[in-house]
């Protein structure tokens, strides 16, 4: 038997040829992307464009072609060029017609900035209407994502104020050299302190030591370190301003991305703790749709909490009713903020899980088991002794939130036989408690006991942690491609949009 072949010709004429319409499958992704995207108000991208000169690509269709990119993870503007020449989904989508990567790309960097934000919470409106999601409960977590920056360029704020300090301490030592030659006091014109050191400061001080020392005796090695000082320090000292100015309040940036900060990250194949330029993205969900995406700066969930609520009533003219977090977010500033907009928060706190062991209970050398009597202002050790009040201390925040701590110390620990248990200090025991952190993490222990609590903590990981999920492992989201805040909150709009999106192709 011999085989047989189905007809191969490539040169073959067709009587009525395909359109591309036909070749797209009516329950295909990019029909929804389409679908959903003519139904948004771009008047805003609209506005971006000035008239004359020759015509622009089509915004809406640049849309289009820039969210289904992200949904099938493609993300960088040459593949996206080249699909649109070979991609039968990627001709329908834009009409045939082919913008080049520096189109595309100027319209993602450009066009979509401070714009991505109203246009992604219309589609989650779109979306909340037709019954996929709530936006008064939601789920809120963060994750870290690389930025796009070199991981070896880097400047440290703790490095800079070394340099600065040691500056401080050689100028201090040239200064004392010059007055034990001359035999008399210098003009007070000398930097004393850390704040005061200035590069112009810096450069009246060497002058004033070089004046001084005309004339006299000077040893080779303090003249040649003299100009060395003066040829090199103040443009230090200026490089230094540069750098504080960029860091504000942050410990360290990357020189390739100013924005960025150096971030530990759970992906340490090494297993030695290597830092890399990242952003903290913050996410809320329900039913696993993004609700509000969010992209900072800071290494720590708990300070991004207030700045990512206070997106929703912009968003939404709403706050949200309900949220649930993690103990990354239990803060007394967080507690407080939810119970000011009356907000639910079913929020843990760090030991949440701990508290309710039997160790812990026991435990006599935590504070958080003594007893306060709220009438008499005091707190009862272990052994019913009181512990009187002694003091009251206010702590700022990095935030600039105050926090009020009281001071309790016992009346006589001496030859108590629970002391060794107790504590280990030579003196009479002394407690520091936060009496507004007690009251509020009663309230969310109360909240979270209880059988929506349960529900709600139960629910918690399988929300924003599998969205997490999807984006870094199966949509290979694992580093940003634009550099610079601004642009990296479009590509979290982007890449929150794709996954919004397919959800929805799968379920509608």
């Amino acid at each position: 038997m011999k085989p047989v072949f189905k007809q191969y010709n490539q040169n073959q004429l067709m009587l009525l040829p395909p359109s591309l319409e036909e070749l797209v499958p009516q329950n295909h992704p990019v029909r929804v992307v389409n679908t959903i995207v003519d139904k948004l108000n771009i008047d805003n991208i609209l506005k971006q464009y000035k008239g004359g000169g020759t015509s622009s690509f089509d915004p809406r269709m640049l849309l289009k072609v820039l969210v289904y990119s992200y949904m099938i993870n493609t993300y960088s503007s040459r593949k996206i060029e080249r699909l649109l020449h070979e991609n039968v989904n990627f001709m329908w989508l834009s009409g045939m017609q082919t913008p080049d990567h520096n189109t595309i790309n100027r319209f993602r960097s450009e066009k979509l900035k401070d714009i991505l934000k109203p246009i992604f919470a219309e589609m989650v409106l779109m979306m909340h209407q037709a019954g996929y999601l709530d936006i008064k409960e939601i789920y809120t977590d963060g994750t870290k994502i690389e930025a796009n920056a070199n991981r070896y360029t880097f400047v440290w704020g703790r490095a800079i104020k070394t340099r600065r300090e040691k500056i401080l301490s050689q100028i201090h030592e040239l200064w004392q050299y010059a007055e034990n030659v001359t035999l008399r006091e210098l003009p007070d014109t000398m930097p004393t302190t850390y704040e005061e050191i200035t590069p112009e400061k810096i450069e009246t001080a060497i002058d004033n030591i070089n004046n001084s020392l005309i004339g006299q005796k000077v040893e080779p090695k303090i003249k040649q370190k003299l100009n060395n000082v003066k040829k090199k320090w103040p443009q230090k000292l200026r490089e230094y301003q540069e750098m504080e100015e960029i860091l504000k309040e942050r410990n360290s940036y990357s020189k390739t991305d100013n924005d960025a900060t150096f971030m530990r990250m759970k992906e340490d194949h090494m297993m030695n703790g290597q830092l890399k330029p990242a952003y903290n993205s913050q996410i809320s969900t329900n039913n696993q749709f993004i609700l509000n995406y969010t992209v900072h700066q800071t290494t720590t969930d708990t300070v991004t909490f207030k700045e990512h609520i206070e997106e929703f009533p912009t968003l939404y003219n709403m706050l949200p009713e309900k949220v649930t977090a993690d103990a990354g977010y239990g803060s007394e500033e967080n507690y407080e903020y939810a119970e000011q907009m009356n907000i639910e928060a079913f929020i843990k706190y760090n030991y949440f899980h701990k508290e309710q062991t039997k160790k812990w209970l026991n435990d006599i050398s935590k504070s958080e088991n003594y007893f306060y009597n709220h009438q008499q202002d005091c707190l009862y050790c272990p052994m019913g002794q009181k512990m009187l009040r002694i003091d009251t201390k206010t702590t700022t925040t990095k935030t600039g939130y105050k926090q009020t701590i009281a001071r309790y110390q016992a009346q006589n620990c001496e030859g108590c036989s629970l002391r060794p248990a107790c504590h280990k200090s030579s003196t009479n025991r002394i407690v520091d408690v936060n009496h507004n952190v007690r009251k509020h993490r009663a309230k969310a222990k109360e909240r979270l006991m209880s059988e929506e609590g349960l529900i709600k903590r139960s629910r918690r990981p399988i929300e924003p942690e599998p969205v997490f999920g999807n984006i870094k492992h199966n949509k290979k989201f694992k580093r940003f491609n634009l550099k610079g805040k601004l642009k990296v909150e479009i590509e979290m709009g982007l890449i929150s949009i794709a996954h919004n999106l397919l959800k929805l192709s799968k379920i509608a």
